[in-house]
C-alpha cells in the first residue's frame, strides 16, 4: 500500500492564504493520480481537487474553482492544494488521496490510499 502523509494545516483568518502539503512514499508516486478530499464536521466527505499523473489537467469541486490550486512534484513524491480566499465554510480536516486508475476523479469513495488529514480552521 501507499503512505501518505499530511501537513500545513493550521488556524487562519478568513481571506489568508495556506498550502498543505502531502508526502508520499513508495516508487510508484509518478503513477497516481494524487487528491484532496474534506470532512468538515457534521457533513459528509467532499472531493476537493486532483491532478492526474500524466497530465496537467486539473479537477475541482465547484466551491472552490479559482481559489484553490492542485500541484504536485514528482520528483519528490509531493502532492500540494494552495487554498486562497479562505472562508470559514473551507474549514475541515483536509486528507490527501490517491488512485491507483486515471479516473473517477470526482468521486472520494473511490480513492484508494488515504493520509491521517490535517486539520483547515478559518476564522472570521
Amino acid at each position: 500500500q501507499v503512505q501518505l502523509v499530511e501537513s500545513g494545516g493550521g488556524l487562519v483568518q478568513a481571506g489568508v492564504s495556506l498550502r498543505l502539503s502531502c508526502a508520499a512514499s513508495g516508487r510508484t508516486f509518478s503513477s497516481l493520480t494524487m487528491g484532496w478530499v474534506r470532512q468538515a464536521p457534521g457533513k459528509e466527505r467532499e472531493f476537493v481537487a486532483a491532478q492526474a499523473w500524466s497530465s496537467s489537467r486539473t479537477y475541482y469541486v465547484d466551491s472552490v474553482k479559482g481559489r484553490f490550486t492542485i500541484s504536485r512534484d514528482n520528483a519528490k513524491n509531493t502532492v500540494y492544494l494552495e487554498l486562497n480566499s479562505l472562508k470559514p465554510e473551507d474549514t475541515a480536516v483536509y486528507y490527501c488521496a490517491a488512485k491507483k486508475l486515471q479516473r473517477d476523479y470526482y468521486s472520494a469513495a473511490l480513492y484508494d490510499y488515504w493520509g491521517q488529514g490535517t486539520q483547515v480552521t478559518v476564522s472570521s
